[in-house]
C-alpha cells in the first residue's frame, strides 16, 4: 500500500507540474495575444472560448498574462533554488565533512539568518540592491535560501563521513574532494531532492509575496504576485483575474509539493 500510495502521489505530481511547465514553456514563445498588448478585448470580458479567462480593466487576455507571468515566477524560482542549493549544499558538505571551527561559526551565522523570517531578510536585500530588478530578486531570494540547503546537507554530511565506504575511500586513497562528490552526494540526494522541491514551492510563495508588495517584478514585466496585486483593485468587477492567476500558482505549488511528498515517503520507506 505504501507504494503504491507513494507512485501515486509521484506520477499525479509529474503529471500535473508537466502539463503547467509546459504553458510556461510555450509562455516564452507563444501566447494567445500579446499580454500586454491592450484592448485586445472588451474590458472585463467574462472567461469565454475568446479569452480563457476573461479580459482586465485594460482589455488585456488574462491567460494569455498568467501564461507569461507564471514563466517570470517560475523563472525566478528555478534561479533562487539552483543559487540557495549549489552554495547551501557547498558549504554544508564541507563543514558537515571537516567539521572544527568554520562548522561552528557557518552553523551559528546560519541560525542568526533563520531566526529573521525569510521574506523579511529578502526585504531588507532587496531595499539594499534596489527594488524592480528581476535579478535583484533572484540574488536576494538565492541568498535566504542558502542557510536552508546548508543545514540540510551538513547534517546529511556529518552522518555519513564515518560510514564503512567512506572509511573504505580514505583507505584505498580517494581524495577528500572524491569523498565528497563521488561518494557521499549520490547517498544524500533522497534528502536534497525534497529539500529541493519545499525550496521550489517556497521560493515561489516568497517573490509572490514581494511582488505583491511592489518590491519584487515590476512592470512591463508580469509575474504571479505582481498580477494578484493588480487583480486586488478589480475583485468586484473581474473575479476571474485573481480567481485565474491564484488557481495557478496553487496547482503548480500542489504538483511540485506532490513530487516532493513521494520523494519524502520513498526515503521514510527506505529508511
Amino acid at each position: 500500500m505504501k507504494k503504491t500510495s507513494m507512485n501515486g502521489y509521484l506520477a499525479a505530481g509529474l503529471i500535473l507540474t508537466g502539463v503547467l511547465v509546459l504553458l510556461i514553456v510555450a509562455g516564452y514563445f507563444w501566447t494567445p495575444y500579446d499580454p500586454n498588448a491592450m484592448s485586445v478585448g472588451p474590458k472585463f470580458a467574462k472567461p469565454s472560448l475568446q479569452y480563457l479567462l476573461g479580459t482586465d480593466n485594460f482589455g488585456r487576455d488574462i491567460f494569455s498574462r498568467v501564461m507569461k507571468g507564471a514563466g517570470t515566477t517560475f523563472a525566478i524560482a528555478v534561479a533562487t533554488v539552483v543559487i540557495g542549493a549549489v552554495f547551501g549544499t557547498l558549504l554544508g558538505a564541507l563543514t558537515g565533512y571537516f567539521g572544527g571551527l568554520a562548522d561552528a561559526v557557518l552553523m551559528r551565522l546560519g541560525d542568526i539568518l533563520t531566526a529573521f523570517p525569510s521574506i523579511l531578510l529578502a526585504m531588507v536585500i532587496i531595499s539594499i540592491m534596489g527594488p524592480g530588478k528581476t535579478v535583484n530578486v533572484v540574488l536576494a531570494l538565492g541568498l535566504v535560501f542558502i542557510p536552508s540547503f546548508a543545514r540540510v546537507t551538513r547534517t546529511a554530511y556529518a552522518g555519513l563521513r564515518d560510514a564503512n565506504y567512506v572509511k573504505s575511500a580514505r583507505l584505498m586513497g580517494a581524495s577528500s574532494a572524491r569523498i565528497l562528490w563521488v561518494h557521499i552526494l549520490p547517498n544524500i540526494m533522497q534528502v536534497l531532492l525534497p529539500a529541493i522541491t519545499i525550496g521550489f514551492n517556497n521560493a515561489v510563495l516568497a517573490e509572490a509575496s514581494m511582488s505583491y508588495l511592489g518590491i519584487g517584478v515590476t512592470p512591463p514585466d508580469a509575474s504571479m504576485g505582481y498580477m494578484l496585486s493588480e487583480a486586488q483593485g478589480m475583485f468586484g468587477a473581474a473575479p476571474w483575474y485573481a480567481l485565474g492567476t491564484g488557481f495557478f500558482m496553487v496547482l503548480l505549488i500542489f504538483g511540485v509539493g506532490l513530487i516532493g511528498e513521494s520523494l519524502q515517503r520513498r526515503d521514510g520507506e527506505v529508511d
